[in-house]
């Protein structure tokens, strides 16, 4: 297009061309559309109607695992001394005290309401796996970090694991809770004292792998730590691994509690295990199986949702699965 044309679009040479200044750092910016990790993993765990779905189910349960206790005061002793009230189906408890959410799973062998009672076993159940999730995915991640990173660390590491990490789990369990009064915390640092040893072992494992890639040999030259490389460098490039691992970690305790309640090792909470350890004879009496039935069912659900969304959460967190 030559001169005599662009006079002929009516436009001066002011508005047709402009001056544009040169910038060595704007040239240097790279356009990328803006990338928020957990923003990420949000989406494509959301973009799954299931798992919707299933989150939904495990918030109501553990939302109502806490607040419906709290507002209905269980008392397990109020009707023992009523001895009609006691073992009674949904259609008869709701005849003799009434029409209530209460009975909607009978009564049991005190005369207390099995609905309130499971929902009460669940809070401390829950309670139970969320506290030693924490305890020992805090310690177990952070020492297995370290763990994989030191050749120090990793000496003394793997002698105290040859010696604790071949005893069987359960067995451990079984004789701290026997040394000590069946507590709720008692159960807490049964569970605990030695648990975190298999998820550090496990991050190790994992830390080993990626250790010697070039940015974390380019960090050691330049003189970082060993704790700044295993937090800043290792352990976010595991985020998936962590989740996916914290996803078999939590509904294992509840089976843990729930195991040795029943076999009689239990703590004295009336837990999910101590209630269906209570509840065993009425497993083969007939018109009494809802007792035992009924905190199986629920216990089951809980471990299963925690570990579903566990498990799909940690896909979504893998960096792979976002584009």
């Amino acid at each position: 297009m030559n001169k005599k044309d662009l006079n002929n679009l009516g436009y001066t040479d002011e508005e047709l061309f402009s001056h544009i200044d040169h910038s060595q750092t704007e040239s240097e910016k790279i356009t990328a559309p803006r990338y928020s990790y957990w923003k990420s993993v949000f989406r494509v765990f959301f973009r799954n109607k299931l798992n919707i779905i299933i989150l939904s189910l495990l918030v109501f349960m553990i939302l109502f695992a806490y607040i419906y206790p709290s507002v209905t005061h269980y008392d397990p002793f109020a009707n023992l001394r009523d001895s009609n009230a006691k073992h009674l189906t949904p259609a008869a408890a709701m005849q003799y005290f009434g029409a209530n959410i209460h009975w909607i799973l009978g009564a049991g062998a005190s005369g207390e309401p099995t609905f309130d009672a499971i929902w009460n076993g669940s809070r401390i159940s829950i309670s139970l796996a969320l506290i030693c999730g924490a305890i020992n995915m805090t310690i177990g991640v952070l020492i297995g970090a370290v763990w994989g990173f030191s050749k120090r660390v990793d000496a003394i590491m793997m002698e105290i694991y040859n010696i604790v990490g071949n005893v069987p789990m359960i067995l451990i369990i079984s004789v701290m809770a026997m040394l000590f009064a069946p507590t709720f915390w008692t159960m807490v640092f049964a569970l605990t004292v030695v648990g975190w040893l298999g998820i550090a072992y496990f991050i190790r494992t994992q830390v080993v792998i990626i250790r010697d890639r070039e940015y974390n040999l380019a960090s050691r030259c330049l003189g970082t730590s060993t704790i700044k490389i295993a937090m800043k460098n290792i352990l976010p490039f595991m985020t998936s691994v962590i989740v996916t691992l914290l996803a078999t970690e939590i509904p294992s305790y509840i089976s843990y509690e729930v195991f040795l309640a029943y076999i009689g090792l239990g703590m004295s909470d009336m837990s999910l295990g101590r209630l269906i350890y209570s509840a065993e004879p009425a497993m083969v009496t007939p018109g009494w199986e809802l007792e035992f039935w009924a905190p199986v069912a629920i216990a089951s659900i809980i471990t299963v949702v925690l570990y579903v969304v566990g498990q799909n959460l940690g896909d979504a967190s893998d960096p792979r699965t976002h584009m």
